[in-house]
């Protein structure tokens, strides 16, 4: 049998595979959407909390209707690029910052993860003081949760990346910052992408609702101002 024809065959059983996993996807998602129906006719979960298909397609519906729908959409949108790209952009920098500082990465690591561990929600009234009860507040909830994780994620890979390629690169001579664009860097790209996947969702955790969006509710504002000032 000819390369060819291997390659061939090997490129179709990779299009069957991604085929089975796309429609595996697609079965758990429809299987997920009616269980969450059924549970919610039945009286089984609380719909006032946990809502169900059929009324989060009328609302969806609602708000086109009334053309609310893109207005919502585009300031969670906005919400969602400005805390991931400036998250990103922080963590992937100080991240730098303490491998190219050993000496800083040791001093601050205790306290980079006290601050990871730390209860963001519990922090909502101060961050209403601190920004105001406006998207300011949501956008810095989302920073918040998010840039700590960022930050360890990939400064450890940075940390472990081969030690060989460092000596390497070291026993020609080669400056920390050529070490670092030529080797760090590429070493973990993976690294940093999957940094970017855990950022984005936790910038999701951070804006909506019941963590960031309720810093913006006037009942929320109200609760907790009157009890902190």
């Amino acid at each position: 049998m000819s390369a060819n024809s291997e390659h061939k065959k090997y490129l179709k059983k990779q299009k069957l595979s991604t085929i089975k996993v796309i429609f595996s996807q697609i079965i758990i998602l429809i299987l997920f959407i009616t269980i969450w129906q059924v549970l919610s006719d039945k009286g089984i979960i609380n719909t006032f909390l946990c809502s169900s298909p059929k009324k989060v397609i009328e609302t969806i519906i609602s708000l086109w209707a009334n053309n609310n729908l893109l207005m919502h959409v585009w300031a969670t949108l906005k919400e969602i690029l400005i805390s991931f790209g400036i998250g990103t952009m922080i963590g992937i920098v100080f991240a730098a910052f303490l491998w190219w500082y050993p000496f800083a990465s040791r001093v601050l690591d205790p306290y980079l993860t006290i601050l990871n561990s730390l209860p963001k929600v519990s922090l909502g009234p101060i961050i209403i003081i601190w920004a105001g009860a406006n998207q300011n507040s949501i956008i810095l909830m989302a920073l918040l949760i998010s840039v700590i994780s960022t930050i360890i994620s990939v400064y450890v890979g940075f940390k472990n990346t081969n030690k060989t390629s460092i000596k390497l690169m070291q026993s020609f001579k080669s400056s920390k910052f050529q070490i670092f664009t030529k080797v760090i860097l590429p070493s973990n790209i993976n690294t940093i992408i999957s940094s970017l996947k855990i950022n984005l969702s936790m910038t999701f955790v951070g804006l909506l609702p019941p963590v960031g969006e309720n810093l913006n509710s006037n009942k929320y504002c109200s609760k907790y101002l009157s009890h902190y000032l």
